[in-house]
C-alpha cells in the first residue's frame, strides 16, 4: 500500500490555508475555514490515499478525514 499523504488546514494571520505536510508553501488559501477545507479535500480525493486533518482557530487538532484504501478496523 501506498504511503498516505497527509494535508493540514490551518488558521493564519489573514484566514486559513491547506498545506501538504512538510510542505513550505500552502496548497490551498482563502478568508473561510469552510472554502479552504473544501478545497484540500478537493485535492486530497485526487491524490488518494490520503488524509486532511482539521484544525480549530487555536492551530489545535479538531478532526481528521481519509481518502482512499483505509483499512476498517485498523492494523496494530
Amino acid at each position: 500500500m501506498a504511503r498516505r499523504t497527509v494535508y493540514h488546514v490551518l488558521p493564519t494571520d489573514n484566514g486559513w490555508e491547506g498545506k501538504k505536510e512538510g510542505a513550505q508553501r500552502a496548497s490551498v488559501t482563502g478568508d473561510t475555514k469552510l472554502e479552504v477545507v473544501t478545497n484540500t479535500i478537493i485535492i486530497a480525493k485526487n491524490n488518494k490515499p490520503s488524509s486532511v486533518k482539521i484544525h480549530k482557530t487555536d492551530g489545535t487538532f479538531e478532526e481528521e478525514r481519509t481518502y482512499g484504501n483505509d483499512p476498517y478496523p485498523p492494523r496494530g
